[in-house]
């Protein structure tokens, strides 16, 4: 998998949500911060967001916006930004209440789109970390036709589900969140990128990145991840740091601890198969770096994550 797509994996738990409601002026609905990520798509109508702060301006949102919450910060959506809000109450299983809509929507009505994601932001990596408090991207801005055609079908299946749209949502929850991302970078990579947006635009950064992620087994040097970025090992070292925050075997452990803690959480697999696909030659050796970055053995973590699962 590239660097985006394991980001993603690695954070997200459970089943993603979504919902298609109808909202005749005036309406505001204020929703909870959580763990997890959110999104808002205005497909007929208008609103406003209150993004998270105090400080925070208002936010216009046009037919065809969409706009994205990355660190699961409480926010406001409104016919209009006075508009009372009243608390958006979600089911048990974390799902926001749907309906059918057929028919144009009034000119008092508002159709929206919107969906939450579940993650687990106690290995959150850098690359969703560093977004900000929430993206907004406009519909005039070109560029999205694949981003379009995914909400495109999202709003299809949700208004008129047939037989499998419980396997065909969720697999288009996953596609739009990872175009509502690849939207966004590639925006910023036409900017002046920095950070995570610069890293994945740097060609020789990537490459190394690249390669951790495939095979983060691998004994890499620095010296073997700046030949790949066609660059010397101090030069490699310098521009990987100032992009991706941490040097190259920084990151690499961190990635190799990241895997463990996934694969503890989500497989059966026993620990001496999990420290070899990790890159520890022992189990020993992986449980000692495994306690170093996590505070506890794998073994309990494994048992916490299953309690808390069970629970």
């Amino acid at each position: 998998m590239d660097v985006l797509s394991d980001a993603i994996a690695a954070m997200r738990t459970g089943r993603p949500h979504s919902s298609r409601t109808v909202k005749r002026a005036p309406w505001g609905v204020r929703f909870p911060a959580s763990d997890g990520a959110g999104f808002h798509v205005v497909l007929q109508g208008s609103a406003w967001l209150l993004p998270p702060g105090d400080d925070a301006e208002p936010v216009r949102l046009a037919p065809g916006d969409v706009v994205f919450l990355a660190h699961g910060y409480g926010h406001g959506l409104a016919d209009h930004p006075t508009t009372p809000l009243v608390d958006a109450v979600p089911g048990p299983d974390g799902s926001w209440p749907s309906l059918r809509h057929r028919g144009p929507v009034r000119s008092d009505e508002t159709l929206l789109l919107c969906g939450a994601y579940r993650l687990d932001r106690s290995r959150a990596h850098p690359l969703l970390t560093e977004l900000p408090r929430y993206i907004h991207l406009p519909a005039r801005i070109g560029a999205h036709d694949r981003l379009r055609s995914a909400v495109d079908l999202l709003g299809a299946e949700l208004s008129e589900p047939l037989p499998g749209s419980d396997a065909v949502v969720p697999a288009l929850l996953d596609t739009l969140l990872l175009y509502l991302l690849r939207t966004w970078w590639l925006t910023e990579q036409a900017a002046e990128p920095v950070g995570w947006a610069g890293a994945l635009g740097d060609p020789g950064v990537a490459a190394a990145l690249h390669s951790v992620h495939d095979d983060p087994a691998r004994p890499w040097t620095v010296e073997e991840l700046g030949a790949l970025a066609g660059l010397s090992r101090a030069a490699f070292a310098r521009r990987f740091t100032a992009l991706v925050g941490r040097p190259p075997l920084a990151y690499l452990t961190w990635w190799r601890m990241t895997c463990a803690g996934q694969l503890l959480r989500t497989t059966e697999a026993p620990l001496r198969s999990i420290a070899e696909r990790t890159g520890y030659t022992s189990e020993f050796a992986f449980a000692k770096a495994f306690k170093r970055e996590y505070g506890v053995a794998p073994g309990h973590y494994r048992r916490r994550g299953a309690a808390l699962r069970a629970g």
